[in-house]
């Protein structure tokens, strides 16, 4: 039991290590807590030189004080090179770049990285899925990499 919780603690910090908190702004004010949107920087742990803004709704009050609250899938995602491009590795052709939990246990936010081979292009969409349904709710953004430099793909 000792070492599943490990486990789940170290998954769980390192979802939360890569993305690093860039503002919020309030949306509804309360006692115990705010309603927020944030927004949350990641830079593609695959690809150097291109960075994701995650803007996402979190909820305040008791229930987000403690953690527990059901996050809404009101998602939205720009990416950007942020420097020169370089590939770490062989991308696959579609995989989720980074995800986190939402809820404790039910919704996960997921932003999966596209590769569109021949446009040159990276594709980062965004969505929250749910164990037993998810949201339609999405948003999607594109990196256009210099045709001089190839994205590497995984055969």
């Amino acid at each position: 039991m000792k070492a599943v919780l490990l486990m789940l603690a170290s998954v769980l910090w390192m979802s939360a290590s890569f993305a690093e908190d860039v503002g919020s702004v309030n949306t509804e004010w309360k006692l115990t807590g705010s309603h927020k949107l944030v927004v949350e920087a990641f830079d593609d742990p695959k690809v150097d030189g291109v960075a994701c803004y995650v803007a996402k709704p979190e909820r305040g009050g008791i229930a987000g004080a403690f953690g527990v609250a059901e996050e809404l899938s009101d998602v939205s995602i720009a990416c950007r090179q942020v420097g020169p491009i370089t590939f770490r590795e062989p991308l696959p052709r579609q995989e989720d770049a980074f995800s986190e939990r939402r809820s404790i246990i039910f919704k996960v936010l997921h932003v999966v990285r596209i590769v569109d081979v021949s446009r040159n292009t990276l594709v980062y969409l965004t969505y929250t899925d749910k164990v037993i349904s998810g949201s339609p709710q999405n948003s999607v953004t594109a990196v256009t990499v210099d045709r001089s430099l190839p994205i590497p793909v995984k055969k």
